[in-house]
């Protein structure tokens, strides 16, 4: 999160196609071959060997960090994290307050329990269908989003690994990512929630253990924290407010929070504190990766990390098994609903279980598929939180608010639901044509690389 949120400020440093340098300095994306790498960074393609980088990183080290890109910053570091700040803060506030509202429709309807049933009681069938289409599709695009991030990371923790399957056409890469996929399969199967409940758990531990990774690397790391960064560029927010705002998605499980609360006239109080104590961790660790790193920071802060110092090692780790055990948490809504609702009662249970574990690992095996065609972590993650995250955390929940309340609703109150619904409306269209240009464009330059070998 931090690496995403410091490449939010402001452009970074090209990479032009001639330099090794520049290519070593910014984390390596692998396409189609280890012989090949190709670096991703503001929609521009380098290619060098592997046996390039291996003698740039012999040499360079991890001070290649400190070196010439400063030149570029044009402003101090101070004012560029306010500028970061203001903006964590602005989305956390906007999520914070839907997360508000969709207690008041809530307390309008005793009967709903879900986000789902929010969205019949507001609009019907139509409804019910709506909020469904917005889920599935954040939980598919966010595995997929996942599942790159697994990829990037266990390369690099196998990094000198060479896995040789002509056979499969696969790079070691992709092989890597097979595996730990097929290996976190058994998790979707599940349907004891008590189990799964601990995966939420082991999740949250992983979490808490890639912050202090990095905190351990900014204190005893060797990482010179000199670092500035670009001003905030304002042409640049729509692009990367997918990116904010998919941090702060959680508006799917909210109702069944509220629901589970001995007290829900508490709710709105614990999601303001819930939200402040999130925005604080993403602040620690966006100023921790932006003077650490700096503008070349990685779109995963794990990657930017010096590969020698055993932190490091434990970070990657604990990167990987938190996308491991995010497939059984992003699938139980999905595989509880096919099995309750959707199959009729007649299947018997045995069946059901076999029909669930055959649909859910299907549907992996697609993503995994995805996850491997299009390996571009930041642009994935961008276009999930524009295209769909924005509807579920900003749009939905004063649309569905405004149509249940709305004889109740003072005219300042319905000004600002009508200015948060706009705002979401205009950052998640420009952010989904920002996400797929830039998407479209590296994935034609990828494969402009691959064609001149």
């Amino acid at each position: 999160m931090g690496g995403r949120i410091c490449k939010a400020i402001g452009k970074s440093p090209k990479c032009p196609e001639s330099s090794i340098s520049n290519c070593f300095s910014h984390q390596k994306k692998q396409v189609a071959s280890e012989s090949v790498h190709v670096c991703v960074e503001q929609s521009q393609v380098c290619e060098c060997s592997t046996d390039q980088l291996q003698l740039k990183g012999v040499n360079e080290g991890v001070d290649d960090h400190d070196g010439g890109n400063n030149k570029q910053a044009n402003c101090s570091f101070t004012r560029a994290v306010i500028n970061m700040i203001g903006m964590l803060i602005g989305f956390g506030m906007t999520c914070a307050y839907t997360t508000h509202v969709l207690g008041k429709c809530l307390d309008k309807n005793p009967k709903s329990r879900s986000f789902t049933d929010i969205g019949q009681h507001a609009f019907g069938s139509k409804g019910r269908v709506l909020a469904t289409t917005f889920i599935c599709t954040e939980i598919f695009m966010a595995l997929v989003s996942y599942t790159i991030s697994l990829h990037d990371n266990i390369i690099t923790i196998f990094s000198g690994t060479h896995l040789n399957l002509q056979w499969a056409k696969l790079s070691t890469s992709q092989v890597l990512t097979v595996i730990a996929v097929l290996v976190s399969l058994p998790s979707l199967w599940l349907r004891d929630l008590s189990t799964i409940s601990f995966l939420s758990f082991g999740g949250i531990l992983m979490s808490l253990i890639i912050f202090t990774s990095v905190a351990c690397t900014a204190i005893f790391g060797g990482v010179k924290a000199n670092q500035k960064i670009p001003a905030l560029q304002l042409q640049n927010i729509p692009a990367i407010s997918g990116l904010y705002i998919f941090s702060y998605a959680g508006h799917i499980v909210f109702p069944d929070l509220y629901k589970a609360m001995k007290d829900p006239s508490k709710f709105t109080k614990v999601s303001m504190v819930s939200f402040s104590l999130v925005t604080l961790l993403y602040i620690v660790m966006a100023f921790m990766g932006a003077k650490l790193f700096g503008p070349q920071v990685n779109p995963q802060i794990t990657l930017s990390m010096p590969p020698h110092l055993i932190v490091t090692k434990i970070a990657l780790w604990a990167t990987v098994l938190t996308q491991m055990t995010k497939y059984a948490l992003e699938f139980a809504p999905f595989a509880i609903q096919l099995e309750h609702n959707i199959l009729p009662n007649s299947v018997s249970s045995k069946t059901k279980m076999i029909i669930r574990a055959s649909v859910v690992s299907v549907l992996l095996l697609i993503i995994l598929a995805l996850a491997l065609s299009v390996p571009y972590f930041e642009h994935a993650l961008g276009l999930t939180g524009s295209l769909v995250s924005v509807g579920i955390c900003v749009i939905l929940p004063c649309v569905f608010y405004i149509k249940i309340c709305w004889g109740q609703i003072s005219k300042p109150i319905l000004i600002l639901n009508f200015f948060i619904i706009s705002l979401g409306c205009f950052l998640g269209a420009f952010g989904t044509i920002s996400s797929c240009k830039a998407l479209i464009k590296i994935l034609r330059k990828a494969h402009s690389a691959r064609d001149r070998r």
